[in-house]
């Protein structure tokens, strides 16, 4: 019994010593996606296409970064990653790299806030391109850490379903801590966002980088990683490099991709742009842009909740369509709303509604990854590292074509940019997800029409839990 109870108390101390340690990345892609083009366009008053050029730059460079940090988080072998761990390594060096830039993104250009923007926006790429590297490298390392901790197929279920519910939770974390930091001047029931604004977005950085700074020294506390390197270096010599040039080789890889990009820039566009969407098309205060993306997340957690109850015949296919069905009500309300009953009450429900189906959208999308990946977990980074690739550029690209026409454009930009862009991105993804065949994964035949065991806490789960 005692045994039992030390064995409990353990697993328990490593699934949230685990599930922490991804919440320093979670805070800061909340404000990176939520708040950047409003502290830069809003706030510091740069262009929309010079706002949105910045987010490019930093797009890019984690899409590149993150197949790089993926190849090279499963091929590192030295004596430092010997006894500390090769992913943990990653970790620690994203780590310090998103700490020592992130403040600098969300602050007035120092010693230089009167110079020209072009001038200001070489300064600012500086820290976004250390900033995205380091991100992408905590990212990774961090999700190819769970074939690491556990070879138990329960346990790594846990463990991705603490970093998911934690996930949410730092967003939540954001939206509330952004909500106070408005409230303090109590006018933001009245005016919206501007360049008086700044000190604002600094404290809101410092909070939230303090909060992930400490659950970031836990993880690394907590968290031992056990040395697979024999066995996994043994496969990849038995394999080669081959193991990798064989996904690049599966057409139905690139489907998947196709799957997860789409789903990508359906979460993660609307994030962008809804703020940008109520403070320019809908005219609210800036109580709203801390208020109705926290409802967003609210509807995510609700995804997770829903997931969980949901009945053991629920396919891929079956869940995707829900999420994708409950997505493009919401775009479909967003283009026929404008009266002030939908400003006033109605737009936290068309929130809740694209936050419900986007998360069930982007747990059946990292689902379906996991299908792919199957038992060759010694590829996991490089196969996770090239689908978070195909998202980071499309999202970049796409953001940037849609502030390259903000600028000048009538109130309803950003309206009918959130229902096209969003809501084809959504169809497209439907689509590819309907079409998937059945396909093999190592040794094992993964159907589409496979059961979904609390498919929210099989975000990154084998397939032998299907």
């Amino acid at each position: 019994m005692d045994s039992e109870f030390v064995h409990i108390s353990t697993s328990l101390r490593l699934q949230l010593g685990y599930g922490i340690g991804h919440v320093l990345n979670d805070v800061c892609a909340s404000l990176w996606f939520t708040y950047f083009l409003v502290f830069f366009h809003l706030v510091l008053e740069f262009t929309a296409s010079q706002s949105g050029n910045l987010m490019l730059v930093g797009q890019v460079v984690d899409a590149i970064a993150t197949p790089f940090v993926g190849y090279h988080s499963d091929h590192t072998d030295n004596p430092l990653s010997a006894k500390y761990g090769r992913r943990k390594l990653w970790h620690l060096f994203g780590t310090v790299c998103v700490l020592l830039s992130f403040p600098f993104i969300f602050s007035e250009c120092i010693e230089c806030s009167l110079a020209h923007k072009w001038a200001q926006m070489y300064y600012f790429a500086a820290f976004i391109i250390i900033f995205q590297i380091g991100w992408a490298a905590v990212q990774i390392s961090h999700l190819s850490l769970i074939p690491e901790l556990s070879e138990d197929d329960h346990t790594r279920t846990h463990l991705t379903a603490i970093r998911y519910g934690f996930t949410v939770f730092s967003n939540l974390f954001v939206y509330v801590i952004t909500w106070i930091i408005l409230q303090m001047t109590g006018e933001c029931e009245k005016h919206q966002v501007g360049p008086s604004d700044a000190w604002k977005f600094r404290h809101i950085v410092y909070i939230v980088l303090g909060v992930g700074t400490l659950t970031s020294i836990i993880f690394h506390a907590t968290v031992s990683e056990k040395n697979n390197y024999q066995r996994q270096d043994q496969l990849l010599s038995d394999t080669g490099s081959g193991t990798h040039l064989e996904f690049l080789k599966r057409p139905l890889m690139y489907q998947v991709a196709g799957v997860y990009m789409c789903t990508r820039l359906v979460v993660n566009i609307s994030q962008v742009l809804i703020p940008l969407y109520l403070h320019r098309t809908l005219g609210l205060a800036a109580r709203s842009l801390a208020v109705v993306p926290l409802s967003m997340h609210l509807g995510s957690l609700a995804a997770a909740g829903v997931q969980r109850l949901a009945p053991r015949s629920c396919s891929r296919k079956t869940n995707y369509f829900t999420g994708a069905a409950c997505a493009l009500a919401g775009f479909v309300w967003i283009f026929l709303g404008s009266d002030d009953d939908y400003k006033v009450y109605f737009i936290y429900v068309v929130a809740v509604l694209i936050g419900f189906g986007g998360a069930i959208m982007l747990v059946t999308s990292l689902a379906l990854t996991a299908d792919l990946v199957g038992e060759r977990t010694e590829a996991s980074a490089f196969v996770y590292g090239l689908m978070s690739f195909t998202d980071k550029l499309a999202c970049g690209v796409a953001i940037v074509i849609i502030q390259m026409y903000a600028d000048g454009a009538d109130v309803g930009y950003y309206r009918l940019a959130l229902v096209w862009v969003c809501g084809a991105a959504a169809v497209l993804g439907l689509v590819l997800t309907l079409l998937l065949p059945r396909f093999r994964t190592h040794e094992l035949i993964v159907n589409d029409d496979t059961s979904i065991n609390n498919s929210d806490d099989q975000v990154t789960a084998t397939v032998e839990n299907i």
